[in-house]
């Protein structure tokens, strides 16, 4: 975090891109920018080591507030939009000096977020005595994005943001010429990463918003696209319909150019994470000429494994990174421990939330089940959580049933897997075909049944009403399905036997 606020970036500009017009400054006004923030915040009562909140959806004064914080010495709350709303209790909860929200509200401490650029176009310029982080020292509290219950909150470290972002670049070299692009929300400290690694390293970043990434990519042309597999499938589904319209005796040639069409022809590489991408998937766009590369890691961990340019292996998640160990547990459970951790514990959680996650010697209990190979490589089989025990006493792992039902077929885009009563796998399935076609969704549950052990056949698949997606509350920010959300609301139908279709 020293290196990004001690002196003015020479290079690199970011582009903020909300909807399909866009514009660009360069690092060093960014920079210069954030320093009348800062001097905004000063003249608000703001102090080193207090906290404020931003509840928004991505745009430039985001990045202006998170930078002109860090320049101060304070913390920053990343709250996302939906799933907080701008309240004094709100303020209260999180002991917030001021809140700024891009949500209209009259209340005392709460700001338009929109008002921040006009505090940050004066001609004149601020210097502030240099702040110093120490590897422990808390510089933003993020949130997880579980689906019940009040959000945990974790104060992340400049050791561990400084570690991932010092990793990352070890791997893949960002520097002039590359455009990583940012349309996942800002209050996912990751999201950030690219933004701080765009200062310290000279590279342009472009920043947009999930509803309108497809919309800009090809005129912003980025190298770098990072996204959840959900996004990944969106795009595939894009470019399948735009080479269906290409005039070509070349499917596969078609596809290629669909691709580079709608990613914008300088892709240097894909990077997704945060939820499982199948085999399918990774194939898919290893077919069409872009290079993807999948990750893990948690809210409590940052970036442990990533697969990268000339040390990628199929199936599995990567390398493990460095300044992070791996260790697997009698039960097969995935532990991480970390050099630099992110925290030691989680803030605004129930009793004993922590004990569950957290040991003393730096170490996170992932609840994931996995392995690593001869070679370092991890392996994640599922969550721990989402591993069924038959009444036979068989354990399945359903993530890997999932992944085939999807990757076997295009009429069923994701699903999740039930038990029920411990004797009968129902998946509750989205589709982005509506209403879904019957004989499709059969013969694609067939297809996945097909030389699958008896135990791990899905008996009937339930067709949701409307695809899963942020909007309707059945994904998280990261694409995630909400298990528990889904289940209750299709509950009526996984529990009736009589309900869903049948394999063909």
């Amino acid at each position: 975090m020293n290196a990004i606020i001690a002196t003015p970036p020479t290079g690199g500009s970011i582009h903020i891109a909300i909807s399909t017009a866009w514009h660009s400054i360069s690092l060093r006004e960014l920079y210069e920018r954030a320093g009348r923030v800062a001097a905004y915040l000063v003249a608000l009562g703001t102090d080193s080591g207090d906290r404020i909140g931003i509840l928004s959806s991505n745009r430039l004064e985001w990045v202006l507030l998170d930078l002109a914080a860090l320049r101060l010495g304070v913390e920053t709350a990343g709250l996302e939009p939906g799933k907080f709303e701008p309240t004094s209790e709100l303020l209260a909860r999180y002991d917030l000096k001021v809140l700024f929200t891009d949500t209209p509200v009259d209340l005392p401490g709460i700001l338009a977020i929109s008002d921040i650029e006009n505090h940050s176009d004066s001609a004149r310029s601020e210097v502030w005595p240099p702040v110093s982080y120490a590897p422990e020292d808390i510089t933003t509290i993020k949130f997880t994005s579980g689906s019940t219950g009040v959000p945990k909150g974790l104060a992340a470290t400049a050791g561990s943001i400084d570690s991932s972002v010092t990793a990352i670049q070890q791997m893949f070299d960002h520097g002039p010429g590359d455009n990583l692009l940012v349309f996942l929300p800002l209050s996912l400290l990751q999201q950030r990463y690219w933004i701080y690694s765009a200062l310290a390293y000279g590279h342009d970043v472009t920043l947009c918003t999930y509803t309108s990434v497809f919309a800009v990519m090809a005129s912003v042309r980025p190298t770098v696209v990072m996204g959840v597999p959900a996004f990944f499938e969106a795009a595939r589904r894009e470019i399948e319909q735009s080479a269906a319209e290409i005039d070509t005796d070349s499917a596969d040639e078609a596809l290629r150019a669909a691709a580079n069409e709608l990613f914008g022809g300088c892709i240097r590489y894909l990077w997704t994470g945060s939820a499982p991408a199948g085999s399918a998937l990774l194939d898919f766009y290893a077919s069409v000429g872009l290079a993807i590369f999948e990750g893990y890691g948690l809210n409590e961990t940052c970036i442990v494994a990533k697969n990268s340019p000339g040390a990628a292996r199929a199936g599995s998640v990567g390398r493990v990174l460095s300044g992070k160990t791996v260790l697997i547990d009698s039960e097969g459970i995935v532990r991480v421990r970390s050099e630099y951790p992110v925290s030691h514990r989680y803030l605004y959680a129930e009793p004993g939330a922590s004990d569950r996650v957290f040991r003393g010697d730096n170490t996170v209990i992932t609840g994931d089940v996995g392995y690593l190979d001869s070679d370092g490589y991890l392996y994640i089989l599922g969550r721990a959580d989402d591993t069924i025990v038959l009444d036979n006493g068989r354990k399945i792992v359903v993530r890997a049933i999932e992944e085939r039902l999807v990757g076997v077929g295009t009429t069923i885009t994701e699903c999740v897997v039930f038990c029920r009563a411990q004797t009968e796998l129902v998946a509750v399935a989205s589709s982005d075909r509506l209403p879904a076609d019957r004989d499709a969704v059969a013969a694609q549950l067939a297809a996945a049944n097909l030389g699958a052990h008896r135990d791990e056949r899905i008996s009937r698949v339930v067709v949701a009403d409307e695809p899963f997606s942020i909007g309707n509350g059945l994904l998280t920010s990261q694409y995630k399905p909400r298990r528990q959300r889904i289940y209750t609301r299709f509950e009526a139908g996984l529990t009736n036997p009589e309900e869903g279709i049948h394999a063909c």
